[in-house]
C-alpha cells in the first residue's frame, strides 16, 4: 500500500524491448532514427568530436567549473576509501587462497539529459571507474536539439575536466543498447562494454534490466525518490524543502514523508504548495507531489517508521528525528542515508563525497549505490604444494565419490602416485 509509481520497470521493459533489439540489429542507423524520434534531433555524428569537448570546457562558467572541480576532489576522496585490499590466507600448511581485485576492461557510463542537465552525474560515474583503474571509458548522453545534436556543453565540459574523450550522442534505452552491443558509425567504432552504470528514467532502468547478463550493471537507478523519516523535532520548513528538491527532477519523482506526528504532517502539507510556487519548475513539482508515487505515511512511532522505511527501501532516506544517528543505525534498506537536519539529499547529489547513482523502485533491498567495487572483479588465486594437496586428498576423494564424480578424486590421487592416468580415464567413463 506504500506510494509507488504507476509505471514500473516491468511495464517499461516491454516498451523498450523492441528498441533494444532494433539497435542490436541495425546499430548506428537505429541510433540515428531513435534520436530523431525521441530527442527530436538527428546528430551529424554519434561520437562527439574532440574539439567540441575542448570548446565546452573553454566556455564553461568559472563558478560552475570551480564547483565541478570541488565535486571531483570530494568524490575522489570518498571513493578512494572504497578500494578493497588484496588478501591471502593459508588454509593448510603450504596451501593458500588469495583474493585480488581486477578492474573490468571497459565500461559504459550513462548521463541523462532530459528535463535537467546533470554534469554531476558525469562526476559520479567517472570518478569511481577511474579510482578502480578502468582503462577504457565510454560515456553516453542524449543529443540536444538546442546544441546541434551534441550533449549539453556542461556535460561535455565535465568530461573534459575528467579526461574522458570517448563521448557519444545517444540517450535513453537506445544508448544502453548501443553500449551493450557496440556499433560502427563510419570510421567511428563503439566497442561493446563490460559494465554499464548511471542513472536515468524508468525506461533507462528497464533497459539495464534487459541487458543484464550480457553486461554487468550497477543497479536499476531510475526516476528519483526520497523518503523522510521525521518526528515532532523536525522543522517542517526543511522537510518540505527536501521533499520538493527531489520532486524537481521529474513529474514521476517520488517524495514520501514518514512520520508519527500529525501536526508535522499537516504543517508540511500546508507548506509544500507555497514553496513550489516560489521555484522555477512549479508545474513539474506539483505533478510529482500529487502523483501516486508521493504521499505522507502516518505511523505510531519511530520503530514502526523504520519498518515502513525498510519495506519501501527508498533511494534516498533522510532521518530528521531525535537521536537521528541512532535511528539511522537501525535502517536496513536504503540506497543512501542522510542523517540530521544539516545533511539534505542535495548535499549527496553534488559535494558530500558519496555517490548519487542509487537504486530505486525498492531495489535497495538487494542493490547498492554506485561504488568502486562495481568496476572490479574479485579473483581467487589458489596455490597448494605437493604436501598440502596430499594432506587433503583423502577427504577430497571421499566427497568426489559421494557426488558420483570419481574422476575428480582420481585427478588428485594421480599426483600422489596412487592410480594412473588410465585409472583416471576409466573412473571418468
Amino acid at each position: 500500500m506504500l506510494p509507488r509509481a504507476a509505471l514500473g520497470a516491468d511495464a517499461a521493459a516491454e516498451a523498450v524491448r523492441p528498441l533494444i533489439e532494433d539497435v542490436r540489429k541495425r546499430g548506428a542507423e537505429a541510433l540515428y532514427d531513435l534520436a530523431e524520434r525521441f530527442d527530436h534531433v538527428r546528430p551529424d555524428r554519434l561520437r562527439v568530436p574532440a574539439e567540441a569537448i575542448a570548446t565546452a570546457l573553454d566556455d564553461l562558467d568559472p563558478d560552475v567549473r570551480h564547483a565541478l572541480e570541488l565535486s571531483i576532489e570530494h568524490n575522489r576522496i570518498g571513493h578512494a576509501r572504497q578500494l578493497p585490499s588484496p588478501a591471502r590466507v593459508e588454509v593448510v600448511p603450504g596451501g593458500s587462497v588469495s583474493q585480488r581485485w581486477v578492474p573490468v576492461g571497459r565500461v559504459g557510463l550513462y548521463v541523462p539529459g532530459g528535463l535537467a542537465v546533470y554534469p554531476s552525474s558525469v562526476v559520479m560515474n567517472v570518478v569511481p571507474a577511474q579510482v578502480a583503474g578502468v582503462a577504457s571509458i565510454a560515456l553516453a548522453s542524449p543529443p540536444q536539439a538546442e546544441f546541434g545534436g551534441l550533449p549539453h556543453p556542461t556535460i561535455l565540459a565535465a568530461c573534459a575536466l575528467l579526461g574522458v574523450d570517448e563521448v557519444w550522442s545517444m540517450g535513453g534505452s537506445q544508448a544502453i543498447a548501443g553500449l551493450t552491443y557496440g556499433f560502427a558509425d563510419g570510421e567511428d567504432l563503439c566497442q561493446p562494454v563490460d559494465v554499464i552504470t548511471g542513472p536515468g528514467n524508468i525506461y533507462v532502468a528497464a533497459a539495464k534490466r534487459l541487458v543484464r547478463g550480457t553486461v554487468g550493471i550497477d543497479a536499476e537507478a531510475g526516476t528519483t525518490e526520497i523518503a523522510v523519516l521525521a518526528d515532532s523535532s523536525a522543522d517542517p520548513t526543511l522537510v518540505a524543502a527536501d521533499l520538493l528538491s527531489q520532486a524537481e527532477h521529474d513529474p514521476a519523482a517520488a517524495s514520501v514523508l514518514i512520520t508519527d506526528d500529525v501536526v508535522l504532517a499537516d504543517a508540511v502539507e500546508a507548506l509544500l504548495p507555497g514553496q513550489a510556487e516560489r521555484t522555477e519548475h512549479t508545474e513539474r513539482i506539483l505533478q510529482a507531489l500529487s502523483g501516486p508515487q508521493s504521499g505522507i505515511v502516518l505511523v505510531d512511532d519511530n520503530e514502526d517508521g523504520l519498518r515502513v522505511v525498510d519495506a519501501y527501501a527508498p533511494e534516498h532516506l533522510e532521518v530528521q528525528t531525535r537521536d537521528a544517528s541512532q535511528v539511522a543505525a537501525h535502517v536496513h534498506n536504503a540506497g543512501a542515508i542522510f542523517v540530521g537536519p544539516f545533511t539534505p539529499v542535495p548535499l549527496g547529489d553534488y559535494l558530500a563525497g558519496s555517490n548519487h547513482v542509487l537504486p530505486t523502485g525498492g531495489t535497495a533491498r538487494f542493490s547498492s549505490g554506485l561504488n568502486v567495487t562495481q568496476f572490479l572483479r574479485s579473483q581467487q588465486i589458489v596455490e597448494y604444494s605437493r604436501e598440502a594437496l596430499a594432506s587433503v586428498s583423502g577427504p577430497l576423494d571421499a566427497l568426489a565419490r559421494a557426488e558420483d564424480l570419481p574422476a575428480h578424486g582420481a585427478a588428485v590421487l594421480l599426483r600422489e602416485g596412487r592410480g594412473s592416468a588410465v585409472d583416471t580415464a576409466e573412473a571418468s567413463s
